[in-house]
C-alpha cells in the first residue's frame, strides 16, 4: 500500500478578511499558524514518517509545512519548491472582498467564477501590483508560464502534469511524501487520483490545516482516504 498525506495551508490573513487570493503571497492568520501545528502534532501522534516534502512558491504553503516539521522535529528533510503546486490564479478579482464582489456582479456570476470547471475569472491586468510575472519569486519561470487567470481546468494542466512526472515515480518507489498546498492545487489532485467528473470537483471542499491520507495500490489506483486529526 502506497500512501501520500497532503495538507491544504493553515487559514490565511486573505481567508481571514474574505479576499480572493490566488496568487498574491499573503502569510498565515494566527489561527492558520495553530492549524498547521496542530496538524503536525497529529500526524506525529499518529505515527507518521516522511522522506521528502512539497510544497508551492506561496509562503501560507511553505509556512505550513515548516510549521507541520517543526511539530514533527522533522525540519531537517528535504524540501521542494514548485510554483505548479500555486493556488489557482483569480486574475482581476485577486485583492477583492468576496461579499462586495457578489454584490457588484451578482452572486450567480460570482458562483460561476469560483466554482465553475473551465470558466476562469477577470484576467488581470498586467499593471496590476498583484501580477506575478513581475514578483522575484517567479524571475527564473518563463513569463508565459504564469497566468493572469486561471479556471479549475487550467490549474489541473500544470498541477497534474508535475505530480505524475515529479512526484508520482518517488511514491512508487516508496517514498513517504507530504504535500503542503492550496485548495485548488489539491482539488485538482484529488479529482486526478480520484477519478471525480468536472461537475463534481467543483463540490469538493478540502479543510485548512488537516492533513488528508490517500491510500493507493501497487498500481497507483486510489484505494481509501482519511483525515488525520
Amino acid at each position: 500500500m502506497k500512501k501520500l498525506v497532503i495538507v491544504r495551508h493553515g487559514q490565511s490573513e486573505w481567508n481571514l478578511k474574505n479576499l480572493f487570493t490566488g496568487w498574491v503571497d499573503v502569510s498565515l492568520s494566527p489561527k492558520g499558524i495553530e492549524e498547521a501545528t496542530n496538524a503536525g502534532k497529529a500526524l506525529a501522534a499518529a505515527g507518521f514518517d516522511f522522506d521528502r516534502c512539497f510544497t508551492s512558491y506561496q509562503k501560507r504553503a511553505i509556512n505550513t509545512l515548516q510549521l507541520i516539521l517543526k511539530a514533527m522535529d522533522r525540519e531537517w528533510l528535504p524540501v521542494e519548491k514548485s510554483y505548479k503546486l500555486n493556488e489557482r490564479h483569480y486574475g482581476g478579482l485577486q485583492g477583492l472582498n468576496k461579499a462586495e464582489t457578489a454584490e457588484k456582479y451578482g452572486a450567480e456570476q460570482v458562483k460561476l467564477w469560483r466554482r465553475s470547471f473551465d470558466v476562469p475569472p477577470p484576467v488581470l491586468d498586467e499593471s496590476s501590483e498583484y501580477n506575478a510575472r513581475n514578483w522575484p519569486q517567479y524571475r527564473n519561470v518563463p513569463k508565459e508560464e504564469i497566468p493572469l487567470h486561471e479556471s479549475l481546468k487550467d490549474t489541473i494542466k500544470r498541477t497534474v502534469p508535475y505530480f505524475d512526472e515529479v512526484i508520482k515515480p518517488l511514491i512508487l518507489k516508496g517514498e513517504r511524501i507530504i504535500i503542503a498546498a492550496h485548495g485548488n492545487s489539491l482539488r485538482s489532485l484529488i479529482k486526478s487520483f480520484e477519478n471525480i467528473s468536472d461537475a463534481d470537483i467543483v463540490n469538493v471542499e478540502i479543510p485548512t490545516g488537516t492533513p488528508l491520507v490517500y491510500e493507493f495500490d501497487d498500481d497507483f489506483k486510489f484505494v481509501n482516504k482519511y483525515y488525520v486529526k
